[in-house]
């Protein structure tokens, strides 16, 4: 499969105690800063484009610093912005300071850590759109440093409602946007706690310290937070000390937390959390939708209800692909998924089990492959059961018979092998088409030409690149006398909106089959009517607007389109014959029940401003826009 950009990472520290606890506990004063970093390149599967963390010291004087930030761009940022921030310690040369010197002036060695990953899900790249993103103000209680695994639907409003309050943000950008709105109602609190102080006669730094102590975080939230349309898991931090993290109301992106007397921690993985903390799974959280976890200033920590929960859209692709298979419940997911394609894969080779050799595209489909064997190894179970009663009843039950029947293995090979980064990006035109038919080797001698038939299950095929242009032209090197391709996730019809960089109609194999199918069939008028009917959706309100898209693929049933996709994806000249099977929404749904958000198979978005955007993305692929949503 080709690789799919996805939503980013987040990691939070924040420690309880006195920073000298944890160098006397643990022996070093970098014990939150070398959580933070276990944290980050744990999840580097979810961000390699850039990284960023940042830290809060919540006993800097007056005149020192206390928001520290470190940001990179590229694959590597991980190791760069780490190996930045350790440089800036050992050049402070801490061995030589006292306790309280650390604690007041060390960079980076502070109580509050926060650390992001970063794909681009807007095709907007560079320094400026890496987080966390920084508001500084000389109040610690106003400065405030933010990032987030997001994308809002509905930025165009968020940032009209920005400046209409006469604000002017730098950047259009949801982060930005974002930041700003939170800091207006930050500044807001900190102006009702001016007040309030100096009414009851506080002045100077005593009021300064009542406000710090004083911030309502849940309250700043609300007041920001329902205009938020999207997926997201929005982290923050007050350069004062608060610290939280807020899950959106559909749960759509994911969030976890572990806290004990020590220290809070906040990360997009489950499994994360519980390799860094060496934790058992039952003491790790997941973040409810519209919750947030809170820390204030005090260390006090408690999870509040910020927004109503709304229907739950927890994403399927999540436990499909995007996140580490080290979770438990993810492994077992995946593996009822390939489970689930057992009955299919069998009635596509016409129940000859015994002439098939099966495999998975390395490396996210292995725990899927072994449930698919699982399941055929159960209906090769069933088979033996049923020639060996069969034997007995009519007499012929020898050991020799015996032994044949139990001998029928399923035959797992490891055929695909993902081969060495090819530097496909120095060639151009056909030269590097040829190249990328070289990014997977095959093992040769394991199929018998001409007879067997070769099953191969992937993840999940999005735009079929890969497919068509390496894959299948090794595959058919082998001779196989015919290739099934196995999708453990559905078709992908629809574009993500929430953080995943599926966002252009034209892209989605599926979708190409579908438009295909139309011409071939005298159906053309259909995309016209289609189109006029997402113009008009466009000055509907939200309770009004539909997925009109959903009306190209109504003509066609899904093996239509899928032995639509087989033939568009099979490279000429290919002597096998190839089948594509995909996994049903059904069969999604009783695989994977803990995440029913399925729009990108279904079309069905748990937000209005989802739905908005697939018919705009219908819009701008009827007009030719294919840069655009």
């Amino acid at each position: 499969m080709e690789p799919l950009k996805h939503e980013c990472g987040v990691a939070m520290v924040r420690l309880l105690k006195p920073l000298s606890y944890y160098k006397e506990k643990y022996g070093t004063w970098s014990y939150g800063l070398n959580k933070l970093y276990l944290l980050m390149e744990k999840q580097h599967n979810r961000g390699q484009e850039a990284a960023g963390a940042g830290c809060i010291k919540m006993h800097s004087p007056a005149g020192s610093e206390y928001v520290y930030r470190e940001r990179a761009l590229g694959s590597g940022a991980i190791s760069e912005i780490f190996d930045s921030i350790n440089h800036q310690i050992d050049n402070a040369h801490i061995k030589d300071h006292d306790a309280r010197w650390i604690e007041e002036e060390a960079p980076f060695i502070g109580e509050v850590y926060m650390g992001h990953l970063r794909y681009s899900t807007t095709g907007r790249s560079g320094m400026s759109y890496v987080h966390p993103f920084l508001r500084r103000n000389n109040w610690c209680s106003r400065s405030l440093m933010l990032c987030g695994n997001f994308n809002m639907t509905n930025v165009e409003r968020i940032f009209s409602d920005v400046v209409a309050k006469g604000q002017h943000p730098r950047i259009f950008s949801d982060t930005v946007i974002i930041l700003e709105q939170l800091g207006y109602s930050l500044d807001k609190e900190n102006n009702r706690l001016y007040h309030h102080f100096s009414e009851q006669g506080l002045d100077g730094i005593e009021r300064a310290h009542a406000i710090e102590d004083n911030l309502d975080i849940p309250s700043i939230l609300r007041t920001t937070a329902p205009l938020w349309d999207g997926g997201y898991v929005i982290c923050g931090t007050v350069g004062s000390g608060d610290m939280w993290a807020l899950r959106d109301p559909h749960g759509i992106r994911p969030a976890f937390y572990y806290a004990d007397d020590e220290i809070v921690v906040v990360a997009s993985e489950r499994p994360v959390i519980q390799t860094v903390m060496d934790v058992k799974i039952d003491n790790v959280h997941e973040l409810a939708p519209g919750s947030a976890i809170i820390v204030g200033k005090n260390g006090s920590m408690h999870v509040e209800q910020i927004l109503p929960s709304e229907t739950d859209a927890r994403c399927s692709f999540e436990r499909i692909y995007f996140s580490r298979g080290s979770d438990a419940d993810i492994y077992r997911e995946r593996k009822a998924l390939g489970r689930q394609l057992a009955a299919p894969v069998t009635e596509a080779l016409d129940g000859d089990l015994h002439h098939a050799v099966f495999s998975f595209i390395p490396n996210t489909a292995e725990v899927a492959f072994l449930g698919m064997c699982e399941g055929l190894e159960e209906e090769l179970d069933r088979r033996r059961t049923v020639e060996i009663l069969d034997a007995q009843n009519n007499g012929n039950l020898t050991s020799q018979r015996l032994e044949e029947i139990m001998s029928r293995k399923i035959r797992i090979e490891k055929v695909a092998i993902k081969d060495i980064k090819l530097r496909t990006f120095i060639a151009e035109g056909s030269t590097r088409a040829d190249l990328a038919t070289h990014v997977y080797d095959v093992t040769y001698g394991l199929i018998e030409p001409n007879v067997d038939s070769l099953v191969v299950i992937d993840d999940s095929i999005v735009r079929g690149t890969t497919l068509r242009q390496s894959i299948l032209r090794m595959l058919d090197r082998l001779s196989p006398r015919r290739i099934i391709v196995v999708s453990s996730s559905p078709q992908v019809r629809y574009p993500d909106c929430y953080g995943i960089d599926m966002s252009r109609m034209g892209e989605f194999c599926a979708f190409r089959a579908a438009v295909d199918m139309l011409h071939t069939t005298g159906r053309d008028a259909l995309l016209d009517t289609v189109y006029k009917r997402c113009l008009e959706q466009e000055s509907l309100p939200d309770s009004k607007i539909v997925n009109c898209v959903k009306d190209i693929y109504a003509p066609f049933t899904d093996q239509q389109i899928a032995n639509r996709i087989a033939q568009m994806l099979t490279p000429e000249g290919t002597r096998a014959e190839v089948k594509i099977i995909y996994q049903t929404i059904d069969g999604l749904h009783t695989a994977v029940p803990s995440s029913p958000g399925d729009w990108y198979f279904s079309g069905n978005y748990p937000t209005p401003g989802g739905t908005r955007l697939v018919n705009r993305a219908f819009i701008n692929y009827y007009e030719g826009h294919p840069d655009r949503r």
